[in-house]
């Protein structure tokens, strides 16, 4: 089985200067991408773990989305096609210009409404095609 080389989160947040401020100290760099209400930042290291720990009272709050960049367009179809037997796949993006990238992109979404996409970045673009805020940004 194919593996995913890049985690990608994709975070909603109220000052896009205060948090580039914050991050890049946190992180000891700086973002690889700055736009207007928008930044990126690549990591190598640490390498990122999320835990899923169940609790029922708890009250989810949008925070946008979480996703894996893979490498080739190749690497996005076999993913493509294992989602697609096991009828996960909600919708599938071609050539999408979002967050100023250019994608081929599907999303899922898991039972408690968190949605994943797996995508492969064209490269970079001078567009933001303004879409629904929870299937965008990579």
């Amino acid at each position: 089985m194919n593996t995913y080389p890049k985690m990608h989160a994709g975070l909603h947040v109220h000052d896009v200067d205060a948090t580039v401020a914050f991050y890049t100290k946190f992180f000891g760099t700086g973002p690889v991408k700055v736009k207007p209400g928008y930044a990126k930042f690549h990591l190598e290291e640490p390498a990122l773990v999320i835990s899923f720990i169940e609790q029922k009272d708890y009250q989810a709050k949008p925070f946008g989305h979480f996703g894996f960049q893979v490498e080739t367009p190749e690497d996005l179809q076999i993913k493509l096609l294992e989602a697609r037997k096991l009828g996960l796949v909600e919708k599938e993006e071609h050539e999408t210009q979002c967050c100023y990238a250019k994608q081929d992109k599907f999303w899922v979404t898991d039972p408690d409404g968190i949605s994943w996409e797996v995508y492969y970045f064209h490269g970079d673009t001078e567009v933001n095609d303004p879409v629904p805020a929870s299937s965008c940004c990579a």
